[in-house]
Order: C-alpha cells, then sequence, then structure tokens
C-alpha cells in the first residue's frame, strides 16, 4: 500500500496514514459493493483511526434514499447518505477500535438510486447508476508506540515496520570501507527488506559507520566482520562466539537500537545476512542472541505451484441483489511472463431465490472479457466454469482476475441491500497460467533479466575501490528494486573492485557502477555503451538519439542495458556518469517498481532537474536471438503443420496427375513424336 503524509506529533503521540492501493474507480449498478485493505503494527497502541473517504454519486442519485454503508472485517459499523451537492465529497469516519486486526478488510457498500419524479423512483438499474471512488482514500493512525522486547521477533517488527521505514528510522551500517563479503552481506540483507516492503514510495539506506548519524528511535542493523565492529559494539559481542560462528545480537542503547550481525570471516557473514533476509526466521527467534553456522539452514522456503494460482485461501461470499463484484490478485515469479494456454477455472455456489432468465457469472483478468455462464437452480449448489485467456493476450507479472455475478431478483421493486440473495467463490478455483521466461534485454524486463528461480541470478558488481556516501546511496537504489523482484534468499552477489575473470564476463550477470576515474571496467566497455564518453573521459558526446551541450555531458547520469561483449546472450547494467553524483542520478529510475515502469528502451538519461529520457538503441530486443526462433516455431508449430499437410497434398495430387496423363499418353499410343519400331 502507498503511504504519504506522515508526520510526528510529539514523543509518545503519532500520526501515520496509509493509502489505499487503487485508482480513482467506478462502481456500477443500483447496490455496489467493493474492499480495500490496510493493516496495522503490532507495536502500536492505537488512539484513534478514521477512514477518510473520497467519493462522487451519479448526479442523478437521490440523496433522500441513497445510501453507503462501511464495514470492517465484516461488522457494519455506520453507514451515510451523500450530500446534497455534485462532484466529489470527503466523508471521515472513525473506525472503532475494537474491530481492528493486523490485516483488515475495509468494504464499502452503496445502493444509488435514481429519482424518477416526486413520488415514485425508477429502480431499474442503468447507466447512471453508480459510485465513484477516488485515488487518495485513506486510513489515518494516531497511536503510541510501544517500546520493543529484548528479542530478535520484536526487532524486526519494529525495522520493518512501514511507519519506521517512513520516517527513515531503519538503517543498514557497514565499516566506512567495507569488505567484499561486507558489500555482500549488507546487500544480501537490504534485498531481504526490499522484498517485505509494502510500500512504492520509502526504501531503507544502507549507510557507512561515519554516514549513519544514529539518534533516538533509529533501529540500526550493523553488519561487520568482527575485528571492523566498533569497540562500542565489539565488546557486547564475546569472542569465543564468533569461534567458527556468526552472531545475530540485540543491543539497546540511548542513542538507537542496533542489531548487531557479525563473523570473524566473509563467507560467515553472508550465511548471518541470509538469516537476516528471512523473515520467518527472524519472527521466529524469540530470544535476544542468535548463532549461524555452516550448516544453519537459512534459505527461504519455495512455492512449488507449478503454474497454478488458488484465487482465494478462504470461501469469499458475495451478499446482495445486482451486480456484484469481487477480485484476486495473480503474482507470477518475476523472472517469467504468461504464454498462451492460461485459463481460469472458477468453482462457484449460489442462492436460488434468483430469476435464473438474467442471472449470470462474468470472468475477467484485469479489464479483458473471458466469458460468461448462466446461473441454473439444477447447479446452484455447485457449479463452475472453465474459460481460456485470448491467444496473444500480454498479462504481464502480476494481473488482477475479476469474478462478476449478476443476481438478479424476481418483481423486485424495493430496497435490494440485504443480505439475500448470495454467490460463493470456492477455495478450488484457480488461474492455471502457461509462462516462459522473459527475453527482452529492455527495461520493461528489469531487473527480472537478472532473476532467476525467484531470487537474483549470480549477480557481479563491480563497483569503485573506495565507496563514497554517494556511492552507498546508489547502490540502496540498485538493490532495493532487485530484492523487491526478488522471492527468495538463496541467490548469489559477489563484489569486485576491477575487471573480473572472462570467465564471470562471459557466464554471471554484470552490475557496474561508477565513473571512468573510479572504475576501470567502465572506460574499457565505452566503446559499447550506447551514450559514450568523450576521449578524455570527462563528459558524455552526443549521438544519434540525442544532442548534449558539453557542460551537460558533464552532469547527467544513464542506466544503460547492453549485450556483454563476452556472451551476446547475458545483459548488463551500466549505471554511469562523469562523477558520482551524476552515476546517482543514473541510479534514481530504477529503485521503484512505479519509476521502471516509465521505461521501455534500453538507455535512462538522467539530469539535475530529474528531467528523465528513455531510448531504444538495439534493433534486435532479445537476449537470446536463438531462444526466440524456436519460440516462434513453437507458437506456430500448428500452422506449419498445416501447411506441411496442404504441401504434401499439393505433391501427392501433382505426382497422381502426373500418372494419370502418363497413363493416358500410354494408352494412345505413347507419346507422337516417339520413334516407329
Amino acid at each position: 500500500m502507498m503511504l504519504i503524509n506522515v508526520s510526528q506529533v510529539h514523543a509518545e503521540d503519532l500520526t501515520y496514514t496509509q493509502n489505499f492501493q487503487n485508482d480513482t474507480m467506478t462502481l456500477s449498478g443500483k447496490s455496489t459493493s467493493t474492499s480495500m485493505y490496510f493493516t496495522k503494527m503490532d507495536y502500536w497502541n492505537i488512539k484513534k483511526a478514521t477512514f477518510n473517504f473520497n467519493y462522487q454519486v451519479s448526479q442523478l442519485a437521490d440523496k433522500e434514499i441513497s445510501d453507503i454503508t462501511i464495514s470492517l472485517n465484516g461488522v457494519k459499523f455506520f453507514s451515510f447518505r451523500p450530500a446534497h451537492r455534485s462532484g466529489f465529497q470527503s466523508k471521515e469516519v472513525e473506525i472503532p477500535l475494537e474491530l481492528l486486526e493486523g490485516t483488515n478488510k475495509l468494504e464499502i457498500k452503496g445502493q444509488i438510486l435514481n429519482e424518477k419524479d416526486s413520488k415514485s423512483y425508477n429502480l431499474a438499474q442503468t447507466p447512471a447508476n453508480w459510485l465513484t471512488i477516488k485515488a487518495g482514500s485513506n486510513v489515518n493512525f494516531k497511536y503510541e508506540l510501544k517500546d520493543p522486547e529484548n528479542t530478535l521477533h520484536s526487532f524486526y517488527d519494529h525495522f520493518s515496520g512501514q511507519d519506521t521505514i517512513t520516517y527513515q528510522h531503519s538503517k543498514i551500517v557497514t565499516p566506512n570501507q567495507p569488505t567484499k563479503g561486507e558489500l555482500t552481506a549488507s546487500m544480501t540483507a537490504l534485498a531481504g527488506e526490499s522484498r517485505v516492503i509494502t510500500t512504492d514510495n520509502d526504501q531503507i539506506n544502507v549507510f557507512r559507520d561515519t554516514d549513519m548519524d544514529a539518534t533516538k528511535g533509529d533501529y540500526i542493523l550493523y553488519i561487520a566482520r568482527y575485528d571492523h565492529l566498533p569497540e562500542s559494539l565489539k565488546k557486547e559481542v564475546n569472542e569465543k562466539d564468533v569461534d567458527n560462528q556468526a552472531v545475530i545480537k540485540t543491543h539497546y542503547t540511548k542513542n538507537g537500537d542496533y542489531l548487531i550481525v557479525t563473523a570473524k570471516t566473509d563467507k560467515l557473514l553472508k550465511k548471518a545476512a541470509q538469516f537476516f533476509a528471512n523473515a520467518e526466521l527472524m519472527n521466529e527467534t524469540n530470544k535476544n542472541i542468535e548463532t549461524v553456522s555452516y550448516l544453519t539452514d537459512t534459505f527461504t522456503s519455495e512455492i512449488q505451484d507449478e503454474g497454478k494460482y488458488r484465487l482465494t485461501n478462504v470461501i469469499d461470499k458475495i451478499k446482495g441483489a445486482g451486480h456484484r463484484e469481487t477480485s484476486y490478485f495473480v503474482s507470477l515469479p518475476n523472472d517469467r511472463t504468461n504464454a498462451d494456454g492460461s485459463k481460469v477455472k472458477l468453482h462457484f455456489r449460489y442462492s436460488k431465490n434468483l430469476d435464473f432468465k438474467r442471472s449470470l457469472v462474468t470472468v475477467y483478468v484485469n479489464d479483458i472479457t473471458l466469458g460468461s455462464k448462466k446461473l441454473t437452480a439444477a447447479k446452484a449448489n455447485g457449479d463452475e466454469v472453465t474459460l481460456e485467456v485470448p491467444k496473444g493476450t500480454s498479462l504481464g507479472n502480476n494481473f488482477v482476475v475479476r469474478v462478476a455475478f449478476d443476481l438478479e431478483m424476481q418483481n423486485q421493486s424495493a430496497s435490494d441491500n440485504s443480505e439475500t440473495p448470495w454467490a460463493e467463490v470456492d477455495m478450488n478455483s484457480e488461474m492455471r497460467v502457461k509462462s516462459e521466461k522473459s527475453n527482452d534485454l529492455l527495461f520493461t524486463n528489469y531487473p527480472t533479466i537478472f532473476i532467476k528461480n525467484q531470487t537474483y541470478d549470480n549477480l557481479a558488481v563491480v563497483v569503485p575501490k573506495k565507496l563514497t556516501a554517494i556511492d552507498f546511496k546508489s547502490l540502496t537504489n540498485i538493490f532495493n528494486l532487485i530484492g523487491a523482484y526478488a522471492k527468495s534468499n538463496t541467490g548469489k552477489i559477489k563484489f569486485y573492485t576491477k575487471r573480473p575473470s572472462k570467465e564471470v564476463m562471459a557466464n554471471d550477470n554484470l552490475i557496474v557502477l561508477g565513473t571512468p576515474t573510479n572504475n576501470p571496467l567502465i572506460k574499457s566497455l565505452n566503446k559499447d555503451l550506447y551514450f559514450k564518453y568523450s576521449d578524455n573521459f570527462k563528459r558524455f558526446v552526443s549521438n544519434e538519439k540525442l544532442s548534449i551541450e558539453n557542460d551537460y555531458g558533464k552532469t547527467i547520469g544513464t542506466a544503460q542495458l547492453i549485450r556483454s561483449p563476452e556472451n551476446d546472450k547475458k545483459g548488463m547494467l551500466i549505471v554511469t556518469g562523469a562523477a558520482p553524483e551524476a552515476s546517482y542520478l543514473g541510479s534514481t529510475q530504477i529503485n521503484f517498481k512505479k519509476n521502471i515502469d516509465q521505461f521501455t528502451g534500453d538507455a535512462i538519461v538522467v539530469d539535475q532537474d530529474n528531467a528523465h529520457y528513455s531510448y531504444r538503441f538495439k534493433k534486435n530486443k532479445y537476449i537470446d536471438r536463438g531462444l526466440e526462433h524456436k519460440r516462434i516455431i513453437s507458437k506456430n508449430s500448428q500452422l506449419i503443420i498445416y501447411l506441411g499437410i496442404v504441401f504434401l497434398a499439393i505433391v501427392v495430387i501433382g505426382f497422381g496427375v502426373y500418372l494419370v496423363f502418363r497413363k493416358q499418353a500410354m494408352l494412345n499410343g505413347g507419346p507422337k513424336d516417339a520413334k516407329q519400331k
């Protein structure tokens, strides 16, 4: 969910506003219904919760009989009538605190009835029966913080909390000049956190020790080898405790609450970071210290879905007459996209007091209609329908399955905002998705080109030898998005400060960050870049896509997806500018999904005014061009078979015609010009 307008009232009294993740949407029909979801942190003592509702009803709606009802977790608690004015309206509704749970379902049900004349009302459903809910509706909390308990679970709760992250109180800290292993461990931890953050606007930053600026209320994950720990933290961990194992330990101070992650070797430190990047393990650890050995299982659990995605984990009941809808979110593994042959299999029940001549169910994927089925009295206790997604439909990695019931009653002439009729979507309902690995070397496919089996795929990250504070901001941006797409912590990340070996260049997925001055690999790759540097490597120069003024070329940053010079079936991400500040600009558009979704090309340019542009240079966008040829053949296999059959038939017919003419010629005495014996 998108989070905004977060402000601190005073030390003990905080407010937090959580926006619903919906665009402005319209619900049509006399009786309309939709659901929204929000969460409450376990460590909040809630004083007050307010639902801020922005809406508009049809101009033809009669405000005296139209009404809107709000319920939370299945319990109705507030009803009201729209105000007597047109345009968007706002309504503040206080939520009963006793109804709040960790995850909350807020339902909005509206009965929108249109006036016919001064004495009667038109109850027939028309296009003018509508309720529009505006983007920006939210829930505002007023609360006090509970102090964290001295356990890994409690620290993790606070560290990962939506308000903590939005306030920028969550920090990951490394030594001033971290080793490659410390960098790997810190980015593994960041990726694990990005996976569970629910906002599109906030991220956890990685700092050097010098830059962390710890204050009261901060939750600091300090990752370092034991010999690199500050003395104040080193004395909290007995040196014998890190013999052949890593230690994860809480340490609470007046200037911030710490979770120390340390070991004597880089390998064990990375193992401990994987433990932290596993939300299940952290939530299960109710003690203040945990040891991690080489044998500790730290990998995240995997879901073996085999292409089947259950739509709902509970029976989803829809109540009331008229047009009713319910929606289900489906997310594919991030390294795959849908292919032809996907289908929705819906199992459902419904009441028997319907007008079965007019009642039906319709299934959509996003805004694409898959089909409808009439409801019948004979199958009311158990009905099903299987509908295929049209061939050639592109759904992306995330899409919504929408089920709409038209539950029409006979001779209905009064208010229909009741508990009946009803319909239920069963837990056996599922989306069967045929998918294939993404194969585009474009930002439309980033960062999934670096994802395999739901985790980051052998990332080789080449960075400057001496990292600055601005370089850490760039790395934070890069790994925030990669972590958000990875569902597992089992991938490999390895850092380099010079050009990796030919084997690594050919087989790993490379991310290169820096300037031509502080990263020699960028200088050697200049000939392969779309936006190239000048001969003295102090600025970008003009190309066929963009004219670049000399001073402008010194300040812009770029992110470029190029083919690896060692393997044309592998892609490389180059984030670079003439200065570290310019390189950072190149990273600012690849940190959140909402940013990367703007770009369709293979090169991004960002300037100091945050103006950003996308360009396409590759004529052939495919990473593995041979794989794409195979897919084209596979997709058109039926056509190829039909053409083969037609060709074979033509050959057979032609041969038959030849035999007929030959036989006819022989019956007529052979060819006319044959020699007489």
